[in-house]
């Protein structure tokens, strides 16, 4: 079956489950609500102007993730994946329709809420607020790392073929692990996913990793999750 026809089937799949849908709003609501508060803490511009402004992004990748996470998981349910294969014998290439089907409307509304989270954030901090300049280059960043962030969590769940085992691992990891003790700690810490990627929402950085080097970092983390995916799937009973 050519690429197109399974693109479409898999489009389908997802505008058809309502809490794929919630997770795409909830990426654009936690983004931009906690960007809000924290654009109106006092000293929100005296620290990093921009990362204030985007600053919700920690919360709306776990939204991002769970949209990604959900996409895959559910043809681990029922059987479902063996209907799939069976209309689409090329496992790779219903891989990689799946995997454009989740990055398309993530990146659609990652991009939306960069730009929704720019604003608000501006309006919030006034004078203190990002300039255009680097709020383009964070609007674009964050619609980028929230993708890259959704199929990254889509990759590692068609490895672990479960969207619990998945979430039980990218959840605390991003909470606890990269949020709490990466803020303690330097180096390796810097190369995190998560933590690579948003090195382009801040105004000035001082670790190893420039705004792109570290969007190429959180890059890297997806291919090869992707990768590890695609091997899986070629390998294993449906």
């Amino acid at each position: 079956m050519p690429f197109t026809p399974v693109l479409r089937a898999e489009w389908i799949k997802i505008r058809t489950l309502r809490s794929l849908l919630g997770a795409l709003a909830a990426i654009l609501l936690a983004t931009a609500a906690f960007s809000a508060l924290a654009s109106a803490s006092p000293d929100a511009g005296d620290k990093d102007p921009l990362f204030s402004a985007f600053f919700g992004i920690s919360f709306g990748q776990i939204a991002a993730i769970a949209f990604g996470t959900s996409a895959v998981s559910s043809e681990f349910r029922g059987g479902a994946l063996r209907l799939t294969l069976a209309a689409v014998p090329d496992r790779r290439r219903w891989f990689a329709a799946k995997a454009t089907a989740i990055a398309l409307p993530v990146l659609a509304v990652g991009l939306l809420t960069g730009a929704v989270t720019l604003l608000v954030g501006r309006s919030v901090l006034g004078a203190s607020g990002p300039t255009w300049a680097q709020g383009a280059r964070g609007a674009v960043g964050c619609g980028l790392q929230l993708t890259l962030m959704a199929l990254f969590a889509a990759g590692l769940t068609a490895v672990l073929r479960s969207g619990v085992a998945t979430l039980a691992v990218l959840i605390p990891f991003l909470l606890i692990v990269s949020f709490v003790i990466g803020d303690m700690s330097s180096g390796i810490a810097d190369f995190l996913p998560d933590r690579a990627g948003q090195v382009v929402l801040h105004s000035t950085w001082d670790g190893p990793l420039g705004p792109w080097s570290g969007l190429a970092v959180s890059a890297l983390w997806t291919a090869a999750a992707l990768l590890a995916a695609t091997w899986t799937l070629d390998r294993r009973d449906a």
